[in-house]
């Protein structure tokens, strides 16, 4: 007995975290710099943290009534109905959740390629078909209407993610209304929009109260400093309300986690300071690094610096770990998240020493 073909399954590749590569080198985990994961560099918000402690005592019961409160205050937030929220454990949950609630076996998802491996992923899970729209390098991986709908076929769901990940470009509004008005009636536009409170951008969530064939994907996973808990949400149209309680896992976003998130959306100090260190730290390494950059709107900045496995290798040596972008289709570039100042000021130097030694860099 084996399970079904996966061949076609590639495993989501992550960010190297500190205590594997601390065994990995023999190193002290207290002096390495982590940057591969697009992580707050601040923690959670201690208002978050404090829920934690206050309901850690309840964890015997069901989030029954967290997470009712939970997708209250997101959708008072938004200025839309609870029914169009759908929480989950982290935006990829809702990911799956769209894809149960559209795809039928062989529908296909447009994906961009460089992008997120599990939009494709999850169609896959799914029985569904993917096929990819390019975002090129040379032009600093721009997004509109007209790359995506080059490649449109029709697909029962095209995602958009901005800012995107791996390059940090952005779609501006009025491009993704323009791809909703250009798509066929039952494909629905996906708007990925994890990254979405460091960018200088509208949000797409106006659009999905407007039309029914729009939805948008948040995490607190970035911004709120919360990525160990696992909890996001996406908002549908309203007329996909219903269709939640028939394809969300039960009681998947678990209790702390919901009341974290509850206490997070009030603790907009953390956020501000959280958004202003990381364009301060963008900003910084596309300066200061001996190696082209590409204008990000998140927290995190994508470098092209020859070889991305290499380059990450060698600097991990040093203390400093950044993303390798082999798995996005990416070898010659990385991805450097951004840390607090103290952390970025001294990454880049050591990066800079890492590409001089390899003969890497722009000033090598």
């Amino acid at each position: 007995m084996r399970p079904r073909d996966l061949s076609d399954h590639s495993p989501y590749v992550p960010g190297r975290g500190v205590e594997e590569v601390a065994r990995e080198r023999g190193l002290d985990p207290d002096d390495l710099i982590k940057l591969s994961s697009n992580e707050n560099p601040h923690g959670p918000s201690p208002a978050a943290v404090e829920a934690i402690r206050e309901h850690a005592d309840r964890v015997n019961q069901y989030p029954k009534s967290s997470h009712t409160d939970l997708t209250a205050k997101i959708a008072e937030k938004w200025g839309i109905e609870d029914e169009q929220v759908w929480v989950s454990p982290g935006a990829d949950g809702s990911i799956d959740y769209l894809s149960r609630a559209a795809l039928e076996p062989g529908d296909e998802v447009l994906v961009p390629s460089p992008g997120f491996a599990y939009y494709a992923m999850s169609s896959r899970y799914h029985h569904g078909e993917v096929t990819e729209y390019d975002l090129a390098p040379d032009d600093g991986f721009a997004q509109d209407a007209e790359t995506v709908l080059s490649a449109y076929g029709g697909e029962r769901i095209v995602y958009v993610t901005s800012p995107h990940n791996p390059s940090g470009s952005t779609m501006p509004l009025d491009e993704i209304e323009a791809i909703a008005d250009a798509t066929a009636p039952e494909t629905l536009v996906v708007v990925d929009e994890a990254y979405g409170e460091f960018a200088a951008v509208d949000s797409a969530i106006p659009l999905v109260d407007e039309r029914d064939d729009v939805a948008v994907l948040r995490t607190f996973s970035k911004a709120y400093g919360l990525a160990g808990l696992r909890i996001g949400y996406s908002v549908v149209p309203e007329a996909w309300g219903e269709a939640y309680a028939r394809v969300n896992t039960p009681f998947a976003a678990n209790e702390l986690a919901c009341r974290a998130a509850i206490a997070a959306l009030d603790d907009e100090e953390h956020v501000e300071r959280s958004v202003e260190s990381a364009r301060w730290a963008r900003e910084y390494i596309a300066d200061e690094l001996d190696a082209p950059t590409v204008d990000s709107a998140g927290n995190f900045v994508l470098a092209a610096v020859g070889d991305g496995e290499r380059v990450a290798e060698a600097a991990q040596e040093r203390g400093v770990i950044i993303r390798d972008c082999t798995s996005f289709g990416l070898p010659e570039h990385v991805r450097i998240s951004t840390g607090t100042r103290e952390e970025t000021r001294e990454a880049v130097d050591l990066l800079n020493e890492t590409l001089a030694d390899l003969g890497l860099g722009v000033r090598a």
